[in-house]
């Protein structure tokens, strides 16, 4: 299998879970859950339709990020959403995080 073709391959499985994820609390109504997990789940203002929040953690150092989902298509990106899958695994709640230093999320959204 072409690299381009595990990448889609690799994204598809992403969207899924993400989606599964999300769509899990839409269910069930908000008042199901407990606050803090309905606060954690709540989108903050400053990401639009079209956009995700990521958080960029290596060490002490942590930075948030709100991207464009064309981010999704970009190769050193994808990269680094398989090193969150080895590292982090698909459970995460809220902001996605990647084990990356910010400066290094920065270069790739910069060259993206």
């Amino acid at each position: 299998m072409s690299a381009a073709k595990k990448n889609v391959v690799f994204l598809r499985l992403f969207i899924g879970k993400l989606w599964k994820g999300l769509s899990f609390f839409t269910h069930k109504g908000p008042d199901h859950y407990h606050k803090d997990v309905k606060t954690a789940l709540m989108v903050p203002d400053d990401v639009k339709e079209g956009q995700f929040a990521v958080l960029a953690i290596k060490g002490e150092e942590i930075e948030r990020f709100v991207l464009e989902f064309s981010f999704l298509n970009n190769p050193a990106f994808v990269k680094l959403l398989k090193l969150a899958e080895e590292e982090f695994g698909f459970h995460q709640k809220g902001a996605l995080a990647v084990p990356c230093r910010p400066e290094e999320l920065q270069k790739i959204l910069r060259a993206g």
